[in-house]
Parts: structure tokens; sequence; C-alpha cells
């Protein structure tokens, strides 16, 4: 009887960590995500102050 309790412990042990690796993962993610998006933005932003010097 205990060491099916000590197997459960474990268990729910394993799955929490597998959970809070997930959830790093998914958040890494976003934020290399988001920074993608800024930069796109910021290259745009050049692009168009070239434009417009190269028009003076």
């Amino acid at each position: 009887m205990r060491e099916n309790l000590q197997g459960k412990k474990k268990e729910r042990k394993k799955e929490r960590k597998k959970e809070r690796m997930n959830e790093r993962k998914k958040a890494k993610e976003g934020r290399e995500r988001k920074k993608k998006e800024r930069k796109k933005e910021r290259k745009k932003e050049r692009k168009k102050e070239r434009k417009k010097e190269r028009k003076k």
C-alpha cells in the first residue's frame, strides 16, 4: 500500500515537472516571437526613414 502511494507521488511529481517545462518552453517561444516581430517593425521603420532621406 505504502509503496503504491510513493509511486503515485513520484508520478505526480514527474507530471508537474513536465508541465512546468512545457510552460517555460511556451513562454520562451512567445518571447522569441515577440522579439522577431519587434525586429521586423524596426526594420520597416528604418526602411521608411531611408526612403524619406532619399526624397530630400
